[in-house]
């Protein structure tokens, strides 16, 4: 049976959801949501068979979908959803989840009701050295972890207001919030201090913070450390650093490094993370196997709510507890 796939958004993410979809076997991407016809119907005409509309509502009437991707900013989510959840649709939805703080438990009770198959996009776990982490973890006690994000801020107007991404921590640095979960464990308690005034004063549209340290107490007693810039114009870097007892793992983009007295050894990653984490998606909706799915809308709401806490502590002062 050829599914027949839905995608929302038109920036780089839904670019790369859509050659990953159209390259599928007995997948065929069928419709296109765009902010304008315009800009839908240019984005469609690159895919054999692909029509462009301008709303959700107006795709959904028109065409009977088997599963729709949501890449859209995070001010964006809220109806599209609702529409999807209402006609018993899976979904894969970038991160994060919003910008707001109440939307996702919200959708998460409609989404459980109906138990709908869903995935978000945290490829970091569909990594080879998510899997290869996992592994050499599971004979070593962790002391703690330090997670990075480091760059500039993107060019995109709605990314440099905290009302529309929600700031870097919960647009971006989420991603290794998402990998210490999967990776070291759950977290209970956010303290987190934001510094700002640089990017301000380049920008007048903007209003996010510069940079934020965010201290993190875990269920098993772990401890961790994630700080982020988005002001820096050169030097990138991001990843997490977990210590044990046996030394150092050090986990980016392109794999893992294990660092213990005997020796150094790179991992590096051999599989595509985004590829990956269609097929697994795609599978699921093909046979109602969910195994292969790393992280559902109810797991990437216990990442949300960290970052939300984050945000909360910076602004408070005070130390947030999660339940």
């Amino acid at each position: 049976m050829s599914l027949k796939v839905g995608l929302i958004g038109t920036g780089w993410f839904a670019d790369t959801h859509a050659k990953l979809i159209a390259a599928q076997e007995d997948v065929q991407l069928t419709a296109i949501v765009g902010s304008s016809q315009q800009k839908a119907d240019d984005f469609a005409s690159r895919f054999n068979g692909a029509k462009g509309f301008q709303s959700v509502d107006d795709m959904l009437d028109a065409e009977k979908l088997d599963a729709v991707y949501i890449c859209t900013p995070p001010f964006a989510h809220g109806h599209i959803e609702e529409a999807l959840i209402e006609r018993s649709i899976p979904f894969l939805i970038e991160k994060p989840l919003s910008s707001e703080a109440d939307l996702p438990a919200q959708l998460l009770q409609k989404i459980e009701a109906k138990q709908l198959i869903t995935s978000v996009g945290y490829h970091f776990r569909y990594m080879d050295s998510a899997d290869k982490a996992r592994q050499l973890l599971a004979d070593r006690n962790i002391a703690m972890s330090l997670g990075y994000w480091m760059g500039g801020a993107p060019g995109g107007t709605w990314w440099r207001r905290q009302d529309r991404s929600g700031g870097q921590f919960v647009e971006q640095t989420t991603h290794i919030v998402d990998l210490l979960r999967y990776l070291v464990g759950e977290v209970t308690e956010v303290y987190a201090a934001y510094s700002e005034g640089i990017l301000t004063k380049q920008d007048a549209n903007a209003n996010v913070a510069d940079a934020g340290t965010v201290t993190l107490k875990l269920d098993n007693g772990n401890i961790a450390t994630i700080s982020n810039t988005c002001v820096i114009p050169t030097g990138y870097a991001s990843g997490l650093h977990i210590y044990t007892d046996a030394g150092k793992l050090e986990i980016g983009h392109g794999g893992v490094k294990d660092i213990t007295t005997a020796s150094t050894i790179d991992y590096h990653n051999q599989s595509n993370a985004y590829e990956n984490e269609t097929k697994a998606f795609l599978h699921a909706v093909r046979t109602g196997d969910t195994s292969l799915i790393r992280s559902t809308y109810k797991d990437a709401h216990r990442t949300h709510l960290v970052t939300m806490a984050a945000n909360e502590s910076a602004a408070t002062g005070q130390v947030i507890k999660l339940s």
